[in-house]
C-alpha cells in the first residue's frame, strides 16, 4: 500500500510537469480506488438509487483529469480533490432526481452514529450538503475534514496530510464537525456548543 501511494504521488509530479505518459500509468493506480470510494459510498444510498458505481467513477475521474491544479502534491491532495468532486456530482444528481420526482425523490445516505443518539438512519444528501455549506462559513477546515473524510474515504492521517495538520487536530476536528453537523440537521444550530461523540469512523 505504501509502495503504490509513493507511485501516486511520483506519477502526480510527472504528470504536473507535463509527462502525458505519467497519466496512462496513473489510470491504473487511482481508478480502482476511485471506485472503491464510490462503491462504498454509494452502499451507504437508499436502495432504489439509479446512480451506478462505473458511471459515478467515469464521471470522477473525468473531472479530474480536467482540472486545472498546476501542481499536484501527493495522493492525499489528489483525491482530496476527487472528494470535492464525488460531492457535487452526487449533489448535483440528488438536485436532479428531486426535480424530476418531486415526491419520494431525495437521495438519502446511511449515517451510523452512538446508540443513544437521536440522529436518524436515513440522512437527506442535500440537506448535508447545506449542512457542510453552512459550517464553511463557521469553520472552513472542520467542513473539509468532514468533505475529505465522507465523500473521499481518506483515513484520518491522510485527512491530517491533506489539510497540513497533526492527525490528533484532524481527529478533533472531525468530532467536533459530526457533532455540529447532526445538531444543525436536527434544527438545534447550537454554534460551537459541542459535545463528544462516538469512536471515530468514516460516517456522521
Amino acid at each position: 500500500m505504501e509502495e503504490c501511494e509513493h507511485q501516486i504521488t511520483a506519477l502526480l509530479k510527472q504528470w504536473s510537469h507535463g509527462d502525458s505518459q505519467a497519466l496512462d500509468r496513473l489510470i491504473s493506480l487511482v481508478y480502482p480506488e476511485l471506485r472503491r470510494i464510490a462503491a462504498r459510498y454509494l452502499k451507504r444510498e437508499r436502495p432504489d438509487h439509479t446512480l451506478q458505481c462505473t458511471a459515478l467513477v467515469h464521471e470522477a475521474y473525468l473531472r479530474l483529469v480536467r482540472q486545472p491544479e498546476k501542481e499536484w502534491q501527493n495522493r492525499a491532495h489528489f483525491f482530496a480533490v476527487a472528494a470535492r468532486i464525488i460531492r457535487r456530482i452526487l449533489v448535483d444528481y440528488a438536485r436532479a432526481r428531486r426535480t424530476s420526482k418531486r415526491s419520494g425523490g431525495r437521495l438519502q445516505v446511511t449515517t451510523p452514529g452512538p446508540a443513544k443518539s437521536q440522529t436518524p438512519a436515513g440522512v437527506d444528501l442535500l440537506d448535508l450538503d447545506a449542512a457542510l455549506e453552512a459550517l464553511q462559513q463557521i469553520d472552513m477546515q472542520q467542513s473539509q475534514i468532514v468533505e475529505l473524510r465522507f465523500f473521499g474515504g481518506l483515513s484520518m492521517e491522510e485527512a491530517a496530510e491533506a489539510l497540513g495538520v497533526s492527525t490528533s487536530t484532524a481527529k478533533r476536528e472531525w468530532t467536533t464537525a459530526k457533532t455540529w453537523i447532526r445538531r444543525h440537521m436536527q434544527g438545534t444550530r447550537e454554534d460551537h456548543e459541542y459535545e463528544r461523540v462516538g469512536p471515530d469512523q468514516g460516517t456522521l
